[in-house]
């Protein structure tokens, strides 16, 4: 099962247009899984209000996808747009830590 979660117009698919293609691995609906989409879902309406897409990819389903974006444990975050791709692994708890894998917050120094 594919899910798509869209804030607003969608995603652009070169990210010329600021918007952010993020993509979520999981295994099925699990506590950690549903933990990792509503981390996800507080940390883009704080701080990408208006201009992120998030599908979430469940691998119990389609097992195939995995191979794409080589996701080798869950859940795990793909941020496809703007490039360059990341990859976060996690239930994204770390709030601090997504910001600066993400890209929108430098690592403290």
């Amino acid at each position: 099962m594919t899910k798509k979660s869209d804030n607003g117009d969608g995603a652009s698919q070169d990210g010329k247009d600021g918007k952010w293609d993020l993509r979520l691995y999981v295994a099925g609906q699990t506590p950690k899984s549903l933990l990792a989409f509503a981390n996800l879902k507080r940390i883009c309406n704080e701080h990408l209000a208006g201009l992120y897409q998030i599908e979430v990819v469940d691998l119990r389903s389609n097992p195939q996808l995995a191979k794409g974006d080589q996701i080798l444990a869950l859940p795990t975050l793909v941020r496809r747009l703007p490039h360059p791709v990341r990859k976060i692994v996690g239930d994204l708890s770390n709030t601090e830590r997504v910001l600066v894998g993400l890209d929108l917050r430098p690592r403290s120094q």
